[in-house]
């Protein structure tokens, strides 16, 4: 079983999380945060370099590095794992944000039973990326989602406890609807009279679900896993979710966690129901475009640092599932590098607004002015987020959301175009809150005179900031890099099981 690397994204979590129960005092707990973030980034690299290296060989399967191992006979679940190129990016992704964000937690109280929970959540994302069993990524899923009730309600700020249990009841709603069509796409997973699989790959190659049952299925599998991406009107537990949540679980939440939502719509919902999502995909563009274009309107009233973002995020990930379903393998390229973008940024926004707030102790943009003459540092890494979020060239922003309005114009009936137009907009309301933000917050004069005698980034901060802009700014120079690893999950078979073009 430990021969498949794979295995290795769940096992180093497990092994983090027996040593936290062995330590002692507050740098042993340091150390085993650093040292297990550290090794899962660089598993991560290796993976990605030698899954390179196969593709280049001409190793063209849907998943490489696969691995099963029986788990419960009966109802033939099993521990199934393999990758592809956007699998791959994710774990990247993933193991970046835990890393930043174990130096954004560096002071964080009761840091041992902190460091518990948000390395468990992180097990339940990492084995949510490599599972290809429905049942086992469904465990994984709910494995990462429980953990945000205690990391908000007992380390928040604010309402946590009313944004903790908004958080998970909403949620939890999503999936139940997710866990009913998992269900059901088990029971027409497979001809009549043969086994019944959850595999994910097996279900695809034999195309059983019949489209009248894809109708039914395709929104309980595409809602379920758009609650967690914030699709409207499902994304109100994510402005109050991330306003009380502490630092670390902030940057994981948007970062990684939201990715779930439009990872699954595209690995389960469309991959195994193509049918239906080619049919249907209009009510979701709705919806999806709405989330665009209301998040952004919604950031610019907002007072509140975390809010902003928080809203910003609907507005971005709502583009991911807006992306998705264009169907065509432009798009949704684009709409894997804007995870990859809104991760990171979004990370590195929540980490900068930790910081300041750590020092103000306010978050309302009106009690705060000319922070670039106190902090200088902190002023600057969040000018850069907020030129990523934007959309300026040579920062990820602007190549995820090009290569996904191309992709989506590239529809020649009125309707996509519209709505691609619309989506489009987004971009100016978003340079509108964020130069706003902007000024307000760095620029001008300050408002607080005891804000004066405030001190800059210290050198975990610092390690955390650079660490995210350094790959915001790798994805904005190298795009190709990153695109290429992405096209490479477009396989013949997959494009065949699609219908893509």
């Amino acid at each position: 079983m430990f021969s498949n690397i794979l295995i290795y994204f769940v096992v180093i979590p497990l092994l983090m999380l027996a040593g936290l129960a062995l330590c002692k005092n507050i740098k042993q707990i340091r150390a085993v945060a650093v040292v297990g973030s550290l090794a899962l980034t660089a598993l991560s690299v290796y993976l990605l370099v030698d899954f390179l290296a196969l593709r280049a060989a001409g190793d063209t399967a849907p998943m490489l590095y696969l691995g099963s191992w029986e788990w419960f006979g009966p109802l033939n679940i099993n521990l199934s794992v393999g990758v592809d190129g956007i699998s791959i990016a994710m774990l990247l992704l993933s193991s970046i944000i835990v890393f930043a964000g174990s130096f954004a937690s560096w002071t964080i109280d009761q840091p041992k039973e902190f460091f518990l929970w948000l390395i468990l959540l992180s097990t339940g994302v990492f084995g949510f990326f490599i599972s290809i069993d429905l049942f086992t990524m469904f465990m994984f899923y709910e494995v990462a989602l429980i953990p945000m009730y205690l990391l908000i309600g007992v380390w928040g700020s604010g309402r946590k406890e009313y944004s903790a249990m908004k958080l998970t009841l909403m949620l939890m709603g999503g999936s139940a609807f997710l866990m009913l069509g998992l269900i059901g796409i088990y029971y027409h997973s497979a001809p009549v009279g043969a086994e019944r699989t959850w595999d994910l790959l097996e279900i695809a190659r034999n195309g059983s679900i019949s489209t009248g049952w894809q109708y039914f299925l395709f929104p309980m599998t595409f809602v379920g896993f758009g609650v967690l991406g914030a699709m409207f009107p499902f994304h109100t537990w994510s402005p109050d979710g991330h306003a009380s949540a502490p630092t670390a679980v902030s940057m994981l939440h948007a970062g990684v966690l939201m990715k779930l939502g439009g990872y699954g719509c595209f690995r389960v919902a469309i991959y195994l129901m193509p049918e239906a999502a080619h049919d249907l995909a209009w009510i979701f563009l709705v919806l999806t475009g709405i989330s665009v274009v209301y998040g952004a309107f919604s950031a610019c009233v907002q007072t509140d640092l975390k809010y902003i973002n928080a809203y910003s995020s609907v507005s971005h990930c709502g583009l991911v599932l807006f992306a998705i379903l264009m169907l065509n393998t432009t798009a949704m390229t684009g709409a894997i590098m804007q995870m990859l973008s809104h991760g990171l940024m979004t990370a590195l926004f929540f980490a900068l607004i930790g910081q300041i707030y750590g020092r103000t102790h306010t978050r309302d943009i009106t009690k705060m002015g000319g922070l670039m003459q106190i902090m200088p540092y902190l002023s600057v890494c969040y000018v850069i987020a907020g030129m990523a979020s934007l959309g300026l060239p040579g920062l990820s922003g602007f190549v995820a959301e090009m290569t996904i309005f191309v992709g989506s114009f590239a529809h020649t009936d009125m309707f996509h175009r519209v709505f691609t137009v619309l989506a489009c907009c987004s971009i100016v309301i978003t340079a509108v809150y964020i130069l706003r933000v902007v000024g307000k917050l760095l620029f001008g004069p300050v408002q607080d005179e005891h804000h004066r005698q405030l001190t800059d980034a210290t050198w975990w901060e610092r390690v955390s900031t650079v660490t995210l802009i350094v790959c915001v700014a790798a994805i904005g120079c190298f795009p190709n890099f990153f695109a290429n690893l992405i096209r490479a999950t477009f396989t013949p078979e997959i494009f065949t099981v699609l219908g893509l073009n």
